[in-house]
């Protein structure tokens, strides 16, 4: 029984410490289902270096630095436009002075290395920018 009473009071001190370090951002979908069509477009020649440099790896093929590069992203938040499961691929650019993945990407979808569109994020998927040429 102490034991149990434990295991609660630590979860709920992780709860509370989790709950005051401040507020989460949501991706929120639009109410009538569909996915939001932004203008935001961001050039290639304005990302920052990394996002450059991981652009120009996926052109390429690879080989990407993160286990995790090209795999599937799943829209649950619905801000890229409805596509079957499998279109999208997630790629890390990195962050210099983050200790994991940190929050930006780039997520291309279609085929690897001539993909239909690709779009940015520093936000961790809060908001994207379709990239241009």
């Amino acid at each position: 029984m102490a034991r149990i009473a434990a295991v609660k009071f630590v979860l709920t001190s992780l709860f509370l410490a989790f709950a005051m370090s401040g507020p989460l951002v949501q991706a929120r979908a639009r109410t009538d289902g569909t996915a939001p069509r932004s203008s935001a477009v961001i050039a290639v020649a304005e990302l920052p270096r990394q996002g450059r440099e991981t652009y120009e790896l996926i052109r390429r093929g690879g080989p990407f630095p993160n286990g995790k590069d090209g795999s599937v992203f799943g829209n649950r938040e619905r801000l890229l436009p409805a596509e079957k499961r499998g279109f999208y691929r997630e790629y890390t650019v990195a962050t210099p002075g983050s200790r994991d993945r940190g929050a930006r990407r780039i997520v291309c979808g279609g085929p690897p290395r001539t993909p239909q569109a690709c779009y940015y994020t520093a936000d961790h998927y809060a908001s994207f920018r379709m990239i241009v040429e």
